[in-house]
């Protein structure tokens, strides 16, 4: 899927456009937006980090461990759909180190719905700066249904726990396992109704890492020579973060293309340049995933290594 879309979008812009928009790239702008993607990786770990706070400290793995799990999950995410794959990964790795494995979901999704919610704070943001995108349609069913994803986490978290007394049976015992698993998530999630504090520092530090991916494609914009305001970066990069979290294709290769291609084009940018702004933002973003390759390969050779000696 991923494969024919690209093809497709790169048919519908023109390859001959495609390479002749990239032909005079100045690359100092895309200096910029590569040491910006070093620290959006960063602040992402530091913030996953912090979410750990309602494991018990005696549970709590090493930061080393921590910091390698991040990043080699980031890295292998990176062939996986969106970012469902890194985030069971990661969950999965967690818990292989004494962590809960409803404390380890719960950790990867307050990470999630918390960036959800920066996106859509930094959308909103770009509207009040470009108020005449407010009416588009995919504009605003994007940033409802993100708002719908945080309202629904909200209640999770602080909303007062149901009474198992009034469970009534389901008379479905197969799906009885799956229900139990589902309701010690949620409790692993109702523990960060205890650290409030911890909540609003991961929520900006998400809010920097939108801010931090915005600018990155505004710098990209610039080394391309699109000639856009900041202002409506804010606006369709959010957005575009959005349908790239959907577990269509890996990476959001193929459904990026088609978001910036469409986007931009409201802006009366050229399908080439777009694309080919597209496929730089998909690119910095691997990019920003290489110390997980570095991690992972290490490893690797590692393992291979005891094996066999």
């Amino acid at each position: 899927m991923a494969a024919g879309l690209t093809t497709y979008l790169l048919w519908k812009s023109h390859p001959q456009d495609v390479v002749a928009a990239t032909a005079n790239v100045d690359w100092r702008p895309m200096a910029i937006a590569v040491l910006l993607v070093l620290l959006d990786r960063a602040l992402m770990a530091y913030r996953w980090v912090a979410l750990l706070c309602m494991v018990d400290p005696a549970d709590r793995p090493p930061l080393p461990s921590l910091m390698r799990i991040f990043f080699v999950s980031t890295f292998v995410g990176t062939f996986l759909p969106a970012s469902v794959g890194s985030d069971a990964l990661r969950s999965y790795s967690l818990s292989r180190l004494r962590v809960q494995p409803s404390d380890a979901v719960a950790s990867v999704v307050m990470d999630r719905v918390l960036g959800i919610a920066s996106i859509l704070l930094a959308g909103l943001l770009g509207l009040t700066l470009a108020r005449d995108l407010a009416t588009t349609t995919p504009v605003v069913v994007a940033l409802a249904a993100a708002a719908g994803v945080c309202v629904v986490t909200v209640l999770v978290v602080f909303g007062r726990p149901a009474d198992p007394s009034h469970d009534r049976p389901t008379g479905r015992l197969a799906l009885e396992p799956l229900r139990r698993v589902i309701g010690r998530v949620i409790e692993s999630i109702r523990k960060y109704a205890a650290h409030p504090r911890v909540l609003l520092n991961v929520l900006g530090c998400s809010l920097a890492v939108q801010g931090l991916r915005i600018v990155q494609a505004y710098f990209l914009g610039r080394g391309l020579g699109i000639d856009l305001p900041a202002a409506t970066y804010f606006v369709f990069i959010p957005i575009i973060l959005l349908v790239m979290l959907l577990p269509v294709t890996f990476n959001g290769i193929g459904t990026s293309q088609a978001a910036f291609v469409w986007f931009f084009g409201q802006a009366g940018v050229q399908a080439a340049p777009a694309f080919a702004l597209s496929v730089l933002f998909v690119a910095l973003g691997i990019v920003g995933n290489l110390p997980g390759a570095v991690l992972y390969v290490g490893s690797a050779f590692s393992s291979q290594r005891s094996v066999v000696s």
